[in-house]
């Protein structure tokens, strides 16, 4: 008899309070790489009713038009119309400040050391071409079509706030089935919630499952705006605040995570860079055929420029001891903090594009290349 198991992941759309707050803090770490790739960012955005504000820390040569740059991503994301107590016109205020002289200490000169401590994990599997876990892999594509279908006009009532969500069904670890999906969308007050219904599962359900051919649930598994309206999106809603999507950005809940989030870092912050090796590491390896399933672990020490720990579990599906693993592992990437930035040419303005839909899966990234070793 097949043993089933459930696993149920979400992601958010790009106009999420909490992704418009990534969405600016990684804008501002590309307007610094572009002029000065040795740049230094920790820069936390919070956004509310009606107002942004910027906190954390920046070491520079670039300059850079704060406000610019933040009023323009709001603008981007869809947040036009003052009446829905945030827009491209709400109040702005900047506590961003010199990076501390101690942390500059031990992150610059020739031996980059990593800029915090932490431990970060990356995870590779093989239920996708892009080797992600199914669940989030699909939520995030249903995140993007509903934003796709805002953007371009297709549903001209949805508005910049949205949340997907999906259960599989796996049988003996395999995943085979979609058992629930939930989308909750911020739609125009003329839209009723039985037409939003009908267009969400016809535009946005059905292409995505059609996509990774697999079926729409029973009717009564299929949920949109479970509280049945919702008018009102984005910050005059729900606070946003950078970082806090951390398990829609790596791998929905199917794998751990470090402890530290990504935007709004350079790349000298290990909690990004590292997560990222980490992911390039176990997704080379189960490309490879050495495993079908991987997960990295990684652990730095502020200051130091190589990792405190370097494990790799492949939870039994292994084709290669672990001697071999490891061997490959060091053939692809040096895993000090510039061995790290250097291989992946991080010191550079791609931060953007990860700020929304998860940093993991996306093809022409960096850390998702395969490299022949």
């Amino acid at each position: 008899m097949s043993i089933v198991t459930f696993f149920t992941s979400e992601s958010v759309c790009a106009g999420h309070p909490d992704k418009i707050c990534d969405a600016i803090s990684d804008a501002l770490v590309d307007a610094a790489l572009a002029q000065d790739p040795h740049s230094r960012t920790g820069i936390e955005t919070v956004a509310g009713a009606n107002q942004i504000c910027l906190f954390g820390e920046i070491k520079t040569n670039a300059v850079i038009d704060f406000e610019e740059i933040v009023r323009a991503k709001v603008k981007q994301l869809g947040y036009t119309n003052p009446a829905w107590g945030f827009s491209q016109e709400s109040s702005f205020s900047n506590d961003v400040h010199q990076q501390s002289p101690e942390i500059a200490l031990g992150v610059d000169g020739d031996d980059t050391g990593a800029g915090d401590q932490g431990m970060m994990f990356g995870f590779a599997c093989d239920e996708t071409p892009e080797l992600m876990p199914l669940p989030i892999a699909i939520a995030h594509a249903l995140a993007r079509r509903i934003d796709e279908a805002r953007e371009s006009g297709e549903l001209t009532w949805l508005r910049p706030d949205g949340k997907a969500q999906v259960t599989v069904r796996y049988e003996d670890g395999k995943p085979v089935a979609i058992e629930k999906i939930v989308a909750a969308v911020a739609h125009g007050e003329e839209t009723s919630a039985e037409q939003v219904r009908a267009d969400v599962i016809a535009k946005i359900f059905q292409p995505v499952l059609d996509h990774y051919q697999l079926p729409l649930p029973a009717d009564e598994n299929i949920v949109v705006n479970g509280t049945g309206l919702w008018h009102i999106p984005g910050p005059e809603s729900d606070a946003g605040l950078t970082g806090r999507k951390i398990v829609v950005d790596t791998y929905g809940g199917y794998a751990r995570v470090g402890g530290g989030a990504f935007s709004g870092k350079d790349p000298s912050k290990v909690d990004r860079s590292g997560a990222y090796a980490a992911r390039y590491i176990a997704k080379n390896i189960v490309a490879a055929g050495l495993a079908t399933k991987c997960e990295v672990g990684l652990a730095y020490v502020i200051g130091q420029p190589l990792p405190l720990m370097q494990t790799i579990e492949t939870f039994g599906t292994e084709t290669v001891s672990q001697e071999e693993l490891h061997a490959f592992k060091n053939k692809l990437i040096d895993t000090s903090v510039k061995g790290i930035i250097d291989t992946l040419d991080l010191a550079r303005p791609i931060y953007s594009q990860t700020s929304a839909y998860g940093h993991f899966g996306k093809s022409d990234l960096p850390w998702e290349q395969i490299k022949k070793v």
